[in-house]
């Protein structure tokens, strides 16, 4: 279930998480969990930023991943946080536990018919589910213009999906009938070598030849120079995409009933 908010600039679909500027804007938090003091599960390991955040305003943040050593970055964080293995799946925790249950850039993949009835259950009446995650948005001209240019060597280049189809099965959900959506904006600045790095040290990218390889590089420092304003550095844009829906307890106090179509066999 390890799952982060930013990742390194390698990565076509996430942004850098070491890059000057590229904090995730306290709004998006704010509004994804709004007041302080409350208590917060996070399903998996959240990314820096929100878990500083986290840190900083919640009353008691606990944090589960099935991986041990996913967990062990979190001292330092949040030298506070519960860490737990275990998987959402199955819960170890007692009912009506938190006031939030937060799944960052990973709703993808949890199995939506355990995990939802699992999260309903630990939150508190008026609890809430809170999902977040971060998409490129390819809008931008600059952007659009290095795509074509990565797409040419590698088809699938800045095409891949980030999970966020997975949210069509929470709108579907009984457990969270009301679901409010709110985007906001992030810029991630990035370096000429940082990009053209980028290109030269991606996985599929390093499989063309070398002569090939130098080509798209320096079609890429072209990009740049032709894009930045110098000294200051282009700005990858990015959409910091949640969504929030308070849990109906209703759906784990309704009876069990048959189907129509069931036979009904009396001794």
């Amino acid at each position: 279930m390890s799952a982060v908010c930013t990742a390194d600039p390698g990565d076509y679909h996430r942004p850098m998480s070491s890059s000057p500027g590229s904090r995730l804007p306290a709004s998006a938090l704010e509004w994804l969990i709004p007041g302080s003091h409350r208590r917060v599960l996070s399903l998996g390991v959240p990314g820096a930023d929100v878990t500083r955040g986290l840190a900083a305003t919640t009353h008691s943040f606990t944090v589960i991943d099935r991986l041990p050593d996913a967990l062990e970055g979190l001292a330092r964080l949040a030298p506070d946080s519960r860490r737990i293995v275990a998987q959402a799946e199955s819960l170890p925790f007692a009912p009506c536990l938190f006031d939030v249950v937060l799944a960052c850039q990973n709703l993808h993949t949890l199995a939506p018919g355990l995990a939802y009835a699992e999260i309903a259950r630990v939150l508190q009446p008026a609890g809430s589910f809170a999902v977040m995650y971060l998409t490129r948005d390819d809008s931008v001209p600059w952007v659009r213009r290095l795509a074509a240019l990565l797409q040419g060597a590698d088809p699938a280049a800045m095409r891949g999906g980030y999970g966020t189809a997975s949210v069509d099965t929470l709108a579907e959900s009984d457990f969270f009938p009301d679901l409010e959506h709110r985007d906001f904006r992030m810029w991630v600045p990035v370096t000429r070598s940082g990009l053209v790095d980028m290109v030269r040290t991606h996985p599929t990218l390093q499989s063309l030849p070398r002569e090939a390889l130098d080509e798209l590089a320096a079609a890429v420092g072209d990009l740049y120079d032709s894009s930045a304003r110098a000294p200051e550095p282009l700005l990858l844009p990015w959409r910091v995409q949640c969504w929030r829906a308070v849990v109906d307890h209703s759906e784990l106090s309704k009876p069990l009933l048959p189907p129509d179509d069931a036979v009904d066999i009396r001794l």
